[in-house]
């Protein structure tokens, strides 16, 4: 047929009745403003395009709207919806008519083109901000409007055009190129860049002209919004090196947490009105005024995805019925010159329902995905603002909140963590709750009307099956809770075993320890397995009750209509069902989370209703201020942080003279008059108080413990409610960082930061003063030890520091600080005499004291009192005395001599205490071990690590890529053998056998509706039979899964912590603990509950993905020519989504952590930051970690919009694709028509599924990280047990005399590292006392080791009454000898079991060690006696006490050798003179090796034997060493001494 525009008819060109009654030549007029825009804009588009296309990608810097931004997208995706239309309906009209009519449709077609060209265009000129050249847009809709209307104007007078479908398209673009032209007419009005004299001039928002701001939501046009592809860049650079926190920038403005905060602190405030002051506002009520209208608008737009969601039910019903029915278009009438259709006809057209069906997937994947970014992006923004506001809270708590435990901190952790969480979630599922009843409402009226009555039966299958899920979603929470509780305890158990390893092994307890954890375990497993089956149950229903109500419905249909659904009803229903099944299969989960949602929400409102500190005016004598978070009291400058104190550095040099308050003759600092102070439960901690605190002296406040002398600072400081009386501090020169006090608080409070940071606190830098405070505390020696020096991470999440290092952190802080008054409380409490000495001459009376500062120091050393200026003496919460300490002496001699004689027992004690070596020493060398071990283990990391650098120097850039974005198969595999490969294979087979089923079921309900006569019950029959097995299958599979998981779990963790428990002492000191308490809590718990779950969805998906397809391919083959380029797009949407959502998620838990932190943390130190006045600075820090928190957040969630977008927008095109090879194939009558419902109603469950197999692969990803950890450790050598003897080899009692034979004796800690010990020779006879000694790292201890075989003995042997201990087994050789460790380790339990785990001794035996320990009395006093509690650690016990138990624990053990590795290290003298007497009594016949940490312990030993640098240099009697001058043991006691 020849090409013609106004077809061959003669009279198409015929003008007779005027040129615009000709309407062919209307058309032609209509094409005139689409070629005119195409010709202008094109050129610049290239000279534009072309200067542009150095930056592709424009930056950001340069979005600038133009007014009417959105509302101009919006039109123009109407225009080009309306031109599909036009355009379909001309091409249908043109097939009806004999020839060619191009006319018809080529003027829609150079619409939909110039309609496109005009938004690229726009978004060029806009982007580049050159309004000018909209001049061409404003011209164009002009003439299109024009034209459109002249040929709207002469359809109007035809008389039967109502019923054209052409004349409403008109009527539509006559009204869109008008708003186009409002929409022109309003830039031009704004930014009057034409026919204005002065345009006017714009600035990009502040948000861009910030180059930090990388999340561009909010700023891009609507398509890159509704796309997400302004995240491409992000995405796909993922790929090349990972994001780290700078590529994600900061946060725009509206989102940050503080913009958040102020919304809903107004919303929160507002609800107070001046009549009723008190009420406490609604919670709800403030969230809904600051966030409501967000989540209107993500309604909005969820109501209309799940209208345009039934769409495809619709459309498949529409497209089947017209494939069946025989009836065609109209035949091809030449006759007719202009053929016009109705609406009616058009969607008749099954290529057009088609091409209807796509767009509608389209628009309703878009709307869903900005449905739920909203919900998101409002969530988090709650978030925020609660988090803010919990922080204030707490910041203004009282004190007696916390002290008094009606505020924990454990409540607060749950608050921030859990609570704010709990909101978030719920606002996520918020639309849920009144999307879902219209869903399922709408769905019910539609099943009615495609099934008549029947579909009733069907419905009521799925909602009654609703409140079991419910049920069963209840359940599964209730589980995870006690699973929780067995977890928790296992971890401590487990946790207690790691700490006392050393312990374990060498009295050969492991397994009675491990047994213990494994029964914990046990009770673990049994509550997992419960939650495995809820779990099964509950994807089990969501995957049955489909089929159940598809049978229901077609059985009743059957036998209500005697023959079976056609087609198009068939196929409507089932993919109406898959529709009904997500809403309320949700619906229990919205539900649940609302409830918790009240349940926190309440929590919420208790807490910012509790008590604060009170009003704190007084402390800038008596002006009255209001007090406000953020604020600052009147008299006080609000200090800026970036050069914070230069006002203080001048005045440090010379103090001014300050001015009096005129009621104040003296120079007083803090005055208390009548005070009388509580704590809040009315019971008076401090009573009727009246002192002052003179300036620039030291004031020191002494009493007996309890007797209020921390609280009476506390008071001073405002912690405390003050019943009458006041504080009064005296007011300076508003210059000064005023009222802001040093504080040293008794228990030590340190930041997870450096120990820089600690000391300098917010402090500017200076290095001159630094040095001095780190030399007053005497902590450099410390800060030489720490691996990266000052700059190393202590606190929480730090290195565990000693409580005497911690303490003097505290104090350096406090004399760092520059502020006129410092409050020490009881700062020596931790330290030694040494370094309380050196602290009080260097700090207090030298640093503080020249600088003239007013110090108020609490004590309990009272040789100190002699350089105090002020002593305030205290008794049961009242004043006692206070004066000089010579106004004391003369008026009240009676205390002064008390304190003399309490004065004289100090100073026994002290002699005691320098005899010692110092607790400090001790400290510092646990502090050594810690990290010698963990620097041999760095070492042999670093050297494996420039190991692989060189491997990832020597591949190509590629390959590193593809090492990202590879999956860890073998991982994979690793975990599913775990699981045995009995219950992989069930799992595999069944997972197959199902999907094979439910594909069988669908593809018989396709022959039978498709039958003419469709009413033989024989179909029926073999449907129900299929849906049974379907049901059958799914249950098993389910189930499969879950135990499958379940069982790799069980082995996972026992041949972990087997392999942990048996590995070589070695291994503990090079892996640091907190890494293996990982493998054991966070890891297992994701092998446990988590992957499981993923590895069941990802499973599921694929298959309903793979089945789809192939029925999809089987019923079209020409449909797998499309599949290609789809398949290849989705293999690279994958492989970039995997890589970057991990990074981002990596990210999201690496911010969450320090946000908690900095939660318990400022809890903790409420009284340091409030008399530090440093609160505005932790909200500030609190605000960025939170903001941190939520970029991350944030775009973790933007990517898998990224993601889900992408794959929906693939799942629409696989459905036209499978449409359009349906409909072809039908042309050429390739098929029935019945199998073409089942390949479009498979095409939309893939679309579905699609996105999940992709998120389901990078979560489990990121999950079988945790196997692949495990897994890392499960390769650790054990030490050997066996030994090359048997055990019944070995005599019951030997070793019965205790002879030890070392010869030529060669020990290292690993192949790897240097001999500790060096051809060692000794002889040790049969019960004779030995004394071990040497420097520090001289190899005593390894020694000790040595005789346990817990190091690697490479050269010569000991042997112990004849036997080679290196053939002997472990156990055997362990439990046959005793030692005490320098570390006293009690396990939480009873003393009982702390002394005999074995259960092998009578009480007798156990009350005889007890007496021999010097515990007996103590014991029996306990409530219990042998049973009475030891809590973890054996904390409710002194050092010195615990150490006591070790010695019980030894002589229980009735062994001829007894091992003393500087048992006495925490042990006071006295106590340890008994000791001595009781092992040289109790052992008078046992060998006693004794490892001498003080060299005076062995001074009458019968051998000693003395080493340095592991050699053996000395042996001989004590006495004969010490009559040699130069011997090194005479040296070494000299030093000692």
């Amino acid at each position: 047929m020849a090409l013609s525009f106004c077809g061959n008819n003669s009279t198409a060109y015929s003008v007779k009745n005027g040129v615009l009654n000709n309407p062919c030549f209307v058309d032609a007029l209509n094409l005139v403003p689409h070629v005119f825009l195409l010709f202008i804009t094109f050129p610049i588009l290239f000279i534009g395009w072309g200067s542009q296309s150095s930056k592709v990608q424009i930056h950001h810097n340069t979005w600038l709207h133009f007014p009417g931004h959105n509302m101009r997208w919006i039109l123009t995706f109407l225009l080009l919806l309306v031109h599909v239309c036009e355009f379909s309906e001309g091409i249908v009209c043109n097939m009806v008519m004999g020839t060619n009519h191009l006319h018809l449709f080529m003027p829609a077609f150079m619409g939909f083109v110039a309609a496109t060209t005009s938004v690229v265009y726009y978004h060029n000129i806009e982007t580049s901000n050159f309004p000018k050249l909209l001049l061409v847009l404003f011209i164009y809709w002009v003439l299109a409007f024009i034209t459109k209307s002249i040929k709207l104007w002469k359809f109007a007078e035809d008389k039967g055009a109502a019923q054209y479908l052409r004349l409403y398209i008109t009527a539509l673009l006559v009204i869109l190129y008008g708003l186009l032209m409002a929409v022109e007419i309003n830039v031009i009005r704004v930014r009057k860049y034409v026919f204005f004299a002065n345009p006017q001039k714009v600035k990009p928002p502040e948000d861009l002209q910030d180059l930090g701001v990388r999340f561009l939501q909010p700023f891009v046009n609507l398509l890159s919004k509704a796309t997400y592809w302004w995240m491409n860049p992000l995405i796909i650079g993922a790929h090349k090196r990972p994001i780290e926190l700078k590529k994600i920038g900061k946060l725009p403005i509206a989102m940050r947490a503080l913009t958040n905060y102020l919304r809903l602190k107004d919303a929160y405030e507002d609800q107070r009105t001046p009549e009723d002051p008190d009420r406490s506002p609604s919670i709800w009520r403030s969230m809904y005024r600051a966030f409501g209208r967000p989540i209107l608008l993500s309604s909005t737009f969820r109501y209309l995805a799940d209208l345009l969601g039934f769409a495809g039910p619709l459309c498949i019903s529409r497209i089947v019925q017209q494939l069946n029915s025989e009836k065609d278009v109209p035949e091809g009438n030449t006759t007719v010159s202009n053929y016009h259709m109705s609406s009616y006809e058009l969607l008749q057209n099954s290529s057009i329902l088609a091409v209807l069906l796509f767009l509608a997937l389209i628009l309703q994947r878009t709307f869903l995905q900005a449905s739920y970014y909203v919900t998101i992006e409002t969530g988090i923004n709650m978030r925020g603002a609660l988090l803010a506001m919990i922080y204030n809270k707490i910041l203004r708590l009282s004190t007696s909140n916390m002290s008094m435990g009606e505020m924990t901190l454990g409540q607060i952790n749950n608050l921030v963590a859990i609570e704010t969480n709990q909101l978030m979630w719920f606002l996520f599922l918020c639309p849920n709750l009144w999307a879902m009843p219209v869903q399922i409402v709408m769905g019910i009226i539609l099943l009615r009307h495609f099934m008549g009555s029947s579909a009733l039966v069907g419905a009521a299958v799925i909602v009654l099956l609703a409140p079991v899920q419910y049920l069963i979603a209840t359940k599964l929470a209730d589980t995870q809770k006690i699973t929780l509780e067995h977890s928790t305890d296992r971890v401590k158990k487990t946790t207690e075993i790691l700490k006392g390893i050393k312990l374990l092994k060498l009295y050969a307890w492991e397994n009675i320890f491990c047994d213990s954890v494994e029964e914990t375990r046990g009770k673990e497993l049994t509550s997992l397995r419960t939650f495995a089956f809820y779990t099964s149950m509950s994807i089990f229903m969501n995957a049955a009750i489909p089929i159940a109500a598809v049978l229901a419905t077609f059985v009743t249909y059957h036998i209500l209509n005697k023959e079976g659904p056609s087609p198009s009803q068939a196929f409507a229903a089932l993919s109406l069902f898959h529709i009904l099944v997500t809403p309320l299969f949700l619906l229990s989960t919205v539900v649940r989370f609302a409830v918790k949602a009240l349940v926190s929400v309440q929590k919420l409102g208790e807490f910012l209703q509790s008590d604060e500190i009170g009003d704190d005016s007084w402390r800038n004598g008596d002006i009255s201020v209001s007090f406000e978070a953020g604020k600052k009291p009147m008299g006080m400058v609000t200090i800026n942080r970036k050069q914070p104190m230069r006002y203080q550095m001048d005045n440090y040099e010379q103090p001014t003279r300050r001015q009096m308050r005129p009621s104040e003759t003296e120079d007083v600092a803090v005055k208390v008059t009548g005070g009388s102070f509580t704590w809040g439960n009315n019971l008076l901690t401090l009573s009727d108080i009246n002192i002052r605190i003179p300036t620039g002296q030291l004031t020191m406040i002494v009493g007996q413990v309890g007797c209020g002398k921390s609280s009476l600072l506390l008071a001073m400081l405002g912690e405390m409610q003050a019943i009458e009386g006041g504080v009064y501090w005296k007011e300076v020169e508003p210059i000064k960082n005023r009222n802001s006090v040093a504080y040293a608080a008794q228990k030590s409070w340190l930041l997870n930061a450096t120990v820089e940071e600690n000391i300098t606190f917010g402090s500017p830098f200076n290095k001159q003063r630094y040095k001095a405070v780190i030399d007053a505390c005497s902590l450099q020696p410390d800060i030489d030890l720490l691996p990266f020096g000052d700059q190393t991470e202590i606190g929480e999440r730090g290195i565990n520091l000693s409580g005497g290092q911690r303490q003097r952190i505290c104090v350096a802080r406090a004399l760092y600080q520059n502020t006129n008054i410092v409050f020490l409380d009881d700062p020596f409490s931790a330290l030694d005499i040494h370094l309380s000495d050196h602290l009080m001459q260097e700090g207090i009376l030298k640093f503080l004291q020249d600088d003239k500062r007013t110090v108020v120091l609490v004590t309990h050393k009272l040789q100190y009192l002699i350089h105090a200026d002020w002593i305030i003496a205290m008794k049961d919460g009242t004043v006692l005395r206070e004066g000089t300490l010579k106004d004391i002496q003369t008026h009240d001699i009676e205390l002064y001599d008390h304190w003399k004689t309490l004065m004289n027992r100090q100073d026994q004690g002290l002699e005691k205490d320098i005899q010692q070596d110092s607790q400090t020493t001790l400290e510092r060398k646990t502090l050594r071990r810690a990290f010698y071990s963990r620097e041999a283990k760095n070492q042999i990391d670093d050297e494996d690590e420039e190991e692989e650098a060189e491997e990832e120097d020597d591949d190509n850039f590629s390959t590193t890529t593809n090492r990202r974005s590879k999956i860890p198969w073998k991982v994979c595999w690793c975990y599913l053998s775990s699981g045995g490969f009995f219950m992989v294979f069930l799992m595999i087979f069944s997972k197959l056998l199902k999907h094979s089923v439910i594909v069988a079921i669908d593809y018989w309900l396709a022959n039978w509706t498709s039958k003419i006569n469709n009413s033989d019950s024989y179909y029926l029959l073999v449907f129900i039979i299929l849906c049974a097995a379907g049901i059958t299958l799914c249950l098993i599979t389910s189930l499969t899964v879950e135990f499958l998981g379940l069982s790799a779990a069980t082995n996972l963790h026992h041949n972990l912590l087997n392999k942990i428990i048996h590995a070589p002492i070695r291994f503990f000191d090079i892996t640091p603990l907190g890494q293996i308490l990982n493998r054991f809590s966070a890891d297992t718990n994701i092998i446990d509950q988590h992957i499981p779950s993923t590895l069941e969805s990802l499973t599921r998906s694929t298959l309903l993905c793979l089945s789809g397809i192939g029925v999809i391919a089987s019923i079209t083959p020409i449909f797998l020519v499309a599949l290609v380029p789809l398949a290849v797009a989705f293999y690279f949407i994958q492989k970039y989504f995997r890589v970057a959502s991990k990074d981002l998620q990596d990210l999201d838990d690496s911010t969450q952590l320090p946000l908690l932190c900095h939660f318990s943390e400022t809890a903790e130190g409420l009284t340091t930051i409030r008399a530090f006045r440093h609160e505005a600075r932790f909200k500030q820090r609190m605000l960025e970690l939170t903001d941190t928190n939520n970029t991350a957040y944030l775009f973790l969630s933007a990517a898998n919009r990224w993601l889900e977008v992408r794959t929906d927008y693939l799942g629409a095109v696989i459905v036209l694709a499978a449409a359009a090879a349906s409909i072809w194939s039908f042309h050429y009558g390739l098929h029935p028509g019945g199998l073409v419902g089942l390949g479009l109603t498979y095409a939309l469950t893939v679309t579905n599924y699609l996105n999940w197999v992709v998120r389901n692969l990078a979560d489990l990803e990121v999950q079988m990280a945790a196997v692949k950890k495990v897994n890392s450790f499960l390769s650790t050598e054990s030490e050997n047990y066996e030994g090359s003897m048997d055990a019944s080899q070995v005599p019951e009692n030997w070793p019965q005399d205790g002879e030890i034979k070392i010869q030529g004796l060669c020990v290292r800690y690993d192949p790897m590292l240097k001999p500790v010990l060096k051809h060692v020779n000794a002889y040790i006879k049969p019960g004779q006392k030995v004394g071990i000694c040497g420097r520090t790292g001289s190899g005593k201890s390894s020694l000790s080791l040595a005789f346990f075989n817990m190091v690697d003995i490479f050269e010569g042997k000991i042997i112990i009454d004849g036997i080679d201990i290196c053939k002997l087994p472990l156990q055997t050789l362990r439990s046959r000898l005793s030692i005490i460790l320098q570390d006293p380790v009690l396990f939480s339990g009873s003393i009982r079991f702390n002394l005999d785990p074995e259960k092998m001794c009578t009480d007798d035996r156990l009350w005889e060690a007890l007496e021999i320990a010097q515990l007996k009395n103590m014991v029996k006093a306990l409530p219990g006696g042998l049973d009475a509690v030891v809590t973890e650690g054996g904390e409710n016990f002194s050092v010195g006490q615990r150490q006591l138990f070790c010695l019980a624990r030894a002589f229980v053990r009735k062994s001829s050798i007894f091992i003393m590795d500087e048992a006495t290290a925490s042990i006071d003298m006295a106590t340890e003179n008994i000791l001595q007497k009781v092992v040289m009594t109790a052992f008078a016949d046992r060998t006693v090796v004794t490892i001498a940490h003080r060299v005076s312990s062995i001074l009458d030993a019968e051998q000693v034997l003395v080493f340095s640098s592991g050699i053996l240099v000395e042996s001989d009697s004590g006495p004969n060493l010490l009559a040699q001058e130069e011997s090194l043991f005479s040296v070494l006691v000299r030093t000692h001494k």
